[in-house]
């Protein structure tokens, strides 16, 4: 087991390492909804320390999300209103072990993963297709 289990460390390493810097955008939307729904469960579980740590981690994310914005354009300006809005969303579900207001984030969260997801996509056809012409 602790074979499979460094094979797979080893893993997500070579992948975080070796991903286009979308594809790290689409990682931390990933990480952020994984930390978000084990924050659920342990508001559900009534552990307020795991559901403290789990937002903890989502709004890490977030604030990384934010950080890498480019915000001298009008996307990026709006964009970085809808994280803050996350955030302070985020700071008032740990406060109230608020599941609605953490479904509200995922539900945001998910959309923006989704965009992402089929920017990624376009880019791959795109070059693909740049390829091809050569």
């Amino acid at each position: 087991m602790v074979t499979n289990n460094a094979a797979f460390n080893a893993y997500q390493q070579n992948s975080v390492t070796t991903a286009s810097p979308g594809e790290l955008t689409l990682m931390l939307y990933n990480g952020c909804l994984k930390f978000l729904t084990k924050a659920k469960m342990a508001i559900d579980a009534n552990d307020i320390q795991e559901k403290n740590t789990n937002i903890q981690k989502a709004q890490a994310i977030i604030h990384e999300l934010m950080v890498t914005l480019k915000t001298d354009q009008e996307v990026g300006q709006q964009m970085l209103s809808l994280y803050d809005y996350m955030n302070r969303r985020l700071m008032e579900a740990n406060i109230n072990n608020n599941k609605e207001i953490i479904d509200e984030v995922i539900g945001l969260t998910t959309e923006f993963r989704d965009t992402w997801k089929q920017v990624i996509q376009i880019t791959r056809q795109q070059q693909f297709s740049n390829a091809q012409q050569i």
